[in-house]
């Protein structure tokens, strides 16, 4: 297994605990949750169940017979003597109960229940037969080990960790499992034998996120822009369809967040709330909020106020690099050729993308950055920074890391395919600039201009301009 060490300790601490545990394993889709927890427990798991995705289904009572007849289709494949379907969840849990009873041998029991946001469809009781299940049975047997997973994330906080209700308190642990970085998403290719320059795992980056299924789709004997045209643009392409069926997934309305979404796609920077009201024609309500909230623990976008601005500026950024990568590329490509990703390598658009793409790496490297300056120990903040013309210049400053050692590094970012070059026009801006970051902090704060470019910089006459530069090779 690549990566995942602090998580399979974790989850194997808790196996050896010998106390009744009840963890929740959530994330992005295809992010690895399933893998993770069978890779770790193997020939451990007593009892394992896969909620079956709704997408098909759209009448709610269909829907839960399919679920329930589903489960008691889990339980005959684990040994339980053929019995009947269960008609409700608390008939399903008790049945599993039995089971469980029948096979206890004084060991460890495992259940894994994955996709559990699936089985909770609407008025089907799901969540009071698990809470019954939990504190009626499960709680008091210190060899239960109840494992739930979902990439519904925002489901598995309201529902399970902030549980208000009879499950408030009872999750023992919760693991939410991130994307790779950029050195494990090195490391799994390896291990696939698939030989790509940090500069194209970048790229791979830029387009599919770190997300270790999407990756496992990679051939060895084929270019990056061959594997891409693979994924998304021959005919039957695996992910083609892959950015509906994210949402589709997850969210009910998910017509309504992929228009939120797509919205925030158009700057980078992101849009206050009020913006993005006006643009959409939605009503400030619950709703909404409640749709932000939701895409922001789902990991879709973040909630950040841009330096210099107050809380009333709050920004909502996109920063799902295969959400950016399918809406730009992919959404309303039908037709394309299906080397369209071959033969775009050179053009402007692609050139355009690879900029902002890379500034959304470095946004999700953060910490690889800190430890390139040396300040992996400091307490920071970042954010971008954009002053629109009015009387003066506008300018847009990529990323600024607000450190409390009264140190600002002021972060230029360019990928570039050679080492970054520094002409005469681009030095006077860059000497102009702090200084006008200089009039919005303390003056007992130093500000150091950073470059963090893919090969580096071309020292001439004017790459003093720059106090830092951070590589390539230091993301990993």
């Amino acid at each position: 297994m690549i990566g995942r060490e602090k998580e399979v300790k974790e989850l194997l601490d808790l196996y050896n605990s010998n106390k009744a545990q009840f963890i929740a394993v959530y994330g992005r889709r295809r992010v690895g949750k399933t893998y993770l927890i069978n890779e770790t427990f193997q020939n451990k798991i007593t009892f394992h169940h896969a909620g079956l995705s709704p997408i098909e289904e759209t009448k709610s009572k269909s829907l839960l017979k399919s679920q329930l007849e589903q489960f008691y289709y889990s339980l005959l494949q684990h040994g339980m003597k053929k019995s009947h379907r269960p008609t409700s969840w608390l008939e399903a849990f008790f049945m599993l109960e039995m089971f469980l009873q029948e096979k206890d041998n004084g060991e460890r029991q495992v259940i894994f229940i994955d996709e559990l946001p699936w089985l909770d469809t609407p008025k089907s009781g799901f969540i009071t037969a698990l809470e019954g299940f939990w504190n009626n049975w499960c709680a008091s047997r210190h060899n239960i080990m109840l494992i739930v997973c979902g990439s519904a994330s925002s489901w598995i906080q309201d529902k399970l960790i902030n549980n208000h209700g009879g499950l408030y308190g009872r999750v023992t642990y919760e693991i939410k499992l991130n994307p790779f970085t950029l050195k494990e998403c090195e490391k799994y290719f390896r291990s696939l034998d698939i030989r790509l320059s940090r500069y194209d795992i970048v790229q791979s980056y830029m387009m599919l996120g770190g997300i270790p299924y999407y990756l496992g789709y990679f051939e060895k004997n084929l270019s990056l822009a061959q594997n891409i045209d693979n994924l998304f643009y021959i005919r039957n392409a695996k992910l083609k369809d892959e950015y509906n069926r994210l949402f589709s997934s997850i969210f009910s309305n998910s017509e309504y967040m992929k228009s939120i979404i797509e919205f925030l796609y158009t700057r980078s920077i992101g849009y206050t709330k009020k913006e993005i009201l006006e643009e959409l024609g939605i009503i400030d309500g619950g709703t909404f909020s409640e749709a932000l909230r939701v895409l922001i623990e789902s990991d879709f976008i973040i909630k950040y106020v841009p330096f210099g601005a107050n809380t009333r500026e709050t920004h909502y950024k996109l920063i799902d690099p295969f959400c950016i990568y399918a809406l730009h590329f992919v959404k309303n490509q039908e037709g394309r050729n299906e080397e369209y990703w071959q033969s775009k390598q050179e053009s402007q658009s692609v050139i355009s993308w690879r900029g902002f793409a890379f500034e959304l790496v470095c946004f999700n490297h953060i910490n690889q950055i800190k430890k390139a300056l040396g300040i992996s120990g400091v307490l920071t903040t970042h954010s971008a920074y954009i002053k629109k013309g009015d009387d003066t210049q506008g300018f847009q400053i990529d990323l600024i890391i607000e450190r409390n050692d009264n140190v600002i590094n002021m972060c230029e970012i360019k990928f570039t395919s050679e080492e970054f070059l520094v002409n005469k026009d681009y030095y006077k801006i860059l000497l102009s600039r702090p200084e006008k970051i200089r009039e919005m902090v303390s003056k007992k704060r130093s500000i150091h201009t950073t470059l963090i470019t893919t090969f580096g910089l071309k020292y001439n006459e004017y790459s003093s301009a720059f106090t830092n530069v951070i590589t390539l090779d230091d993301l990993f």
